[in-house]
């Protein structure tokens, strides 16, 4: 008949995108102003000025046929060579536009790295929270997802991470800024964390990769992040442009593999090899010539940084207990009970939509997405008060 593993994965609902389904729908019957969804991390914040400003260009001066035609399968060679020249100059990290790849997205770039790299039964290290989808990325390559725990501001914990090392890890996966946490991983923890790779790699015909998922690179609100190759030569960058500059449905990004990394070339082959396998062949080609127009644009990010401080002031207020995000654009919440599921079904009754976070590999938390017009969550702190008052008796 079908495939039985891929029929009850495409059966299942993310968490996350179903609380999206349920909003469109509680809107459609109640209004809504009324309905306070905080579940899709969906940028609210129009592109920058120089999309639109390029993609007009594009039209009106290129003809279509070239406009739209394919490009090779790792992608337009001026594009890659303009992301290879920005990641120079940005980080003073040596790339080579012939170890770029473009793909749809973060996620094609995390399937083709992943099925690339990890061989059936080895292992991937992933700090926990993460995005629930790590979890079908790894699985589809057949290696086994090894969490472990971050410390109590949801940063590394590299005794955590040494611990769980054995002979069959063959990655770390990293995601900083974090989704769901904010979290912004220093350079100072990045470094201890290059630091024990390099001890563990001496004992290894193989070193350990680092993965590092990047689509929330410079949606910061203090310093930026380290680009983690810089320190640790053996890294593997996959990128987005959703989040930064609001291009979420375009589904571009790509894959960078630094000169220093080990075996750099066949490495690249294979994740060209892997976005082949998948079907990911030629990112969007219009998008990848507007991307290389707007290297290092964001979007209005100070947006973020008002409703970040407007949510977080006044939940902590009322008197829930979260960490203040140092990136990206979503507050981790301490539910007010154990189990998050039930919290979530309390807090429904409100019209707020929180993502439980049994699916980010933690318990007892709730993410809130506050990539939502400032509006919104204004509207939505009564209701807030009133959850929290049903605790509190």
């Amino acid at each position: 008949m079908f495939n039985q593993e891929l029929q009850k994965l495409g059966a299942e609902h993310s968490a996350i995108r179903e609380l999206f389904e349920y909003a469109i729908k509680r809107k459609k019957e109640i209004g809504e102003e009324n309905v306070f969804d905080f579940s899709l991390g969906n940028p609210n914040v129009p592109a920058p000025a120089c999309v639109t400003e390029e993609l007009l260009r594009l039209i009106n001066e290129m003809p279509p046929e070239k406009l739209h035609a394919y490009s090779s399968s790792a992608g337009i060679q001026e594009v890659r060579a303009a992301i290879a020249q920005y990641i120079e100059n940005s980080f003073g990290v040596p790339m080579s536009e012939d170890l770029i790849c473009m793909t749809c997205g973060a996620s094609a770039s995390l399937v083709s790295v992943l099925s690339a790299l990890v061989l059936p039964g080895e292992e991937v290290i992933l700090p926990a929270p993460y995005f629930p989808e790590y979890t079908v990325f790894i699985g589809q390559s057949g290696g086994k997802m090894v969490p472990v725990p971050t410390d109590e501001k949801f940063h590394l914990d590299l005794s955590a991470i040494e611990r769980a090392i054995t002979e069959k890890t063959k990655a770390i996966l990293i995601n900083s800024p974090n989704n769901p946490t904010g979290a912004v991983y220093t350079r100072g923890e990045l470094e201890g964390l290059a630091a024990l790779l390099e001890r563990v790699n001496r004992t290894r015909q193989e070193p350990i990769f680092l993965l590092s998922d990047e689509p929330y690179r410079e949606l910061c609100y203090g310093e930026k992040p380290t680009f983690p190759p810089t320190v640790y030569p053996h890294t593997v960058v996959m990128y987005s442009f959703s989040k930064v500059i609001s291009l979420p449905g375009e589904r571009i990004g790509y894959v960078a593999v630094p000169p220093a990394c080990y075996h750099a070339q066949d490495l690249f082959h294979a994740v060209r090899g892997a976005a082949r396998h998948h079907g990911f062949v030629c990112a969007p080609t219009l998008f990848q010539r507007v991307v290389a127009h707007c290297q290092g644009m964001t979007s209005d990010l100070e947006i973020y940084r008002r409703n970040r401080d407007l949510l977080y002031g006044a939940l902590t207020d009322m008197g829930y207990s979260c960490t203040v995000p140092e990136g990206a654009f979503f507050l981790f919440v301490k539910a007010l009970e154990q189990d998050a599921k039930a919290f979530c079904a309390r807090a429904k009754r409100h019209e707020l939509l929180l993502v439980p976070s049994d699916s980010f590999g933690t318990k007892g938390y709730v993410r809130i997405s506050y990539c939502v017009k400032r509006e919104t969550i204004e509207r939505s702190l009564p209701a807030f008060r009133a959850l929290i008052q049903e605790y509190n008796g």
